[in-house]
C-alpha cells in the first residue's frame, strides 16, 4: 500500500475560534494509482495532499507512505510535490531550477545533469534547458515543475492543482501528456482539482469530498481503459462517472457556500 490514511483529523487553532478542517478521513491507496481528490473550496483536498507530505501536523489519527511516517518518507525523498504555480526561480534556468533539489541532495556533477537530461525528455522540454522561465509559457513552466519533482525519483507524486491556472486548450493538451507520463513512469499519484472532467479523465479512483469539516463522501472507482485519449470524455462510460462524481457533490452539499 503506498498511502494508508486512518481516523485521520485536523482542527486549526485561530483567532477567531478552531477551524475544523478534516474530519476522520479513511483512504487507502494502492501502489500504482492515479487518485483525484475533488471537492469545494476549503474542503481540505490540500489540507489532505500536505498532511500525506508531512507539511501540515493532524491533530489525530494516522498516515503511512509506504509504511513510513510522513516524516520518514519526507526525509527519504519517497514524494514529490508538484505545487499550483510552478515555483520557479526567475534567475535561474530551466535545467538549473530542475537540478535545484539535486544540488541540495549533495548530488555530483555528472549525476545532475544525467537527471536533468531525463525528466526534461520526460516532459518534452529538452529543447528548453537553458531557458529561464520567463520564456516559456505557463504550460511549459507547469512541465518543468513536474521535472523538478520527478528528479529526486519519488515513488510518489504529490500534485496540488497544477493546471488549475491554465486555459482549457493548455489544460486539456497537459491532461493527455500526465497520462503518457504516469504510463511511462508508474508512479503512484495523487491528484487535486477542482474540475469533475479532468479528475474523471485521469484518475483509477476519485475521492470526492464533502464541505469543511471536509469528510469522504464517495470513492468512484473507475473501470475506463488506461490508454485515453480526449475523445473517450464523449463516451457513455465517461459521461456515466462524471454524472456519479457530480451527483455526490451536490449529496455532499458541495454547491453551497
Amino acid at each position: 500500500m503506498a498511502i494508508a490514511v486512518r481516523d485521520l483529523s485536523l482542527t486549526f487553532e485561530t483567532a477567531d475560534g478552531p477551524v475544523h478542517a478534516l474530519d476522520r478521513i479513511d483512504l487507502e491507496i494502492a501502489r500504482g494509482d492515479f487518485v483525484s481528490l475533488i471537492g469545494p473550496s476549503g474542503c481540505g483536498k490540500t489540507t489532505l495532499l500536505r498532511l500525506i507530505a508531512d507539511l501540515e501536523q493532524p491533530t489525530s489519527g494516522a498516515i503511512t507512505v509506504d509504511g513510513a511516517s510522513p516524516r520518514e518518507a519526507r526525509i527519504a525523498r519517497a514524494y514529490g510535490y508538484v505545487f499550483q504555480a510552478a515555483a520557479l526561480f526567475p534567475w535561474r534556468t530551466i535545467e538549473k531550477n530542475v537540478a535545484l533539489p539535486l544540488e541540495i541532495m549533495g548530488l555530483d556533477r555528472r549525476e545532475r545533469a544525467e537527471r536533468v537530461r531525463r525528466n526534461l525528455e520526460l516532459v518534452d522540454l529538452a529543447g528548453f534547458a537553458r531557458k529561464y522561465p520567463w520564456q516559456l509559457s505557463g504550460g511549459m513552466q507547469q512541465r518543468a515543475s513536474i521535472a523538478r519533482a520527478l528528479a529526486v525519483e519519488p515513488d510518489l507524486l504529490l500534485m496540488d492543482e497544477p493546471f488549475g491556472a491554465l486555459d482549457e486548450i493548455v489544460r486539456d493538451h497537459l491532461n493527455e501528456q500526465l497520462l503518457h507520463l504516469w504510463a511511462k513512469t508508474e508512479k503512484t499519484v495523487v491528484f487535486v482539482t477542482h474540475s469533475i472532467p479532468e479528475a474523471v479523465f485521469l484518475s483509477t479512483r476519485i475521492v470526492v469530498m464533502s464541505p469543511r469539516p471536509g469528510r469522504i463522501h464517495d470513492i468512484i472507482e473507475s473501470d475506463l481503459p488506461r490508454r485515453r485519449g480526449l475523445d473517450l470524455r464523449e463516451t457513455p462510460e465517461f459521461l456515466a462517472i462524471a454524472h456519479r462524481v457530480r451527483e455526490g457533490l451536490r449529496a455532499g452539499h458541495s454547491y453551497e457556500d
